[in-house]
């Protein structure tokens, strides 16, 4: 019995995201269009390993739990984000026309932006962790799962403008109302089971959500003014962002 893309699309979607040989090969083009709809569920497995990684860490102390949580996320994904945050950050940061910003992007190198990007945010990202303690396992839950949302938004929002004709990218980016709806819904789950978790209650659920939609109307109004859409660097860039402002979101709403 063949496996329809829409349950198939799970596997292509741990397949993108992380290092993970779970196999599955080859995936049609409908499997990956249906992989963006499962990218905040392999966001949440993610969350619950990093999850774990602190609590087993954490006699060593809050700054050392989340360093460590963070490299797992490293590891895992083979900084798949980060790598999209650095080469976006160059690209804007570096660029002052439409074409030198697709030329930058395809640069494998890291400029003095990217650079500067990826510590901010990687420290950033720690700090939050630390400053949240106990209550950074639900956090990370949360935020793993939520941060993957926006970008999901903003392929259905805009067009994909990157040259790059060949760019697996390209299929994901495909998606449309259904997709994103489904990555809505195991976005927020986690975020309810986190709040919970953190003693806070259900009417912060609001306050999560600005954040997200915040980040995901900025991002994409960033995105269309400099490049007239989005690319893969691009998406994976909002995820990043995403995750600091929501991170940032927790430890104020915090008791």
């Amino acid at each position: 019995m063949t496996t329809p893309p829409w349950l198939r699309g799970a596997r292509a979607a741990a397949i993108f995201l992380t290092r993970v040989p779970i196999g599955g090969f080859p995936f049609s083009r409908e499997d990956w269009r249906w992989s963006s709809a499962y990218f905040p569920f392999v966001g949440i497995l993610l969350g619950a390993a990093q999850a774990a990684v602190f609590k087993l860490s954490a006699g060593a102390g809050p700054h050392v739990a989340a360093t460590l949580a963070v490299i797992a996320s490293l590891l895992l994904t083979g900084a798949f984000h980060e790598d999209g945050l650095a080469d976006t950050a160059d690209a804007l940061g570096g660029a002052y026309t439409r074409e030198r910003i697709f030329e930058i992007l395809k640069d494998s190198r890291v400029g003095s932006f990217g650079a500067s990007a990826l510590v901010v945010v990687l420290v950033l990202r720690i700090l939050l962790l630390a400053r949240l303690d106990a209550s950074a396992p639900w956090a990370l839950l949360a935020t793993q799962g939520a941060s993957r949302v926006p970008p999901i938004w903003l392929m259905v929002a805009m067009p994909y403008v990157s040259g790059d004709a060949d760019a697996k990218s390209k299929l994901v980016t495909r998606a449309g109302f259904a997709q994103a709806a489904l990555a809505t819904l195991f976005g927020t789950l986690p975020v309810v089971v986190a709040l919970h978790g953190m003693g806070l209650g259900l009417q912060h659920i609001a306050t999560v959500t600005l954040t997200s939609a915040s980040v995901t109307a900025i991002c994409g109004w960033r995105f269309h003014v400099r490049a007239g859409g989005i690319t893969g660097d691009f998406l994976g860039a909002t995820q990043q962002v995403a995750e600091c402002a929501l991170l940032l979101t927790l430890v104020q709403l915090r008791p």
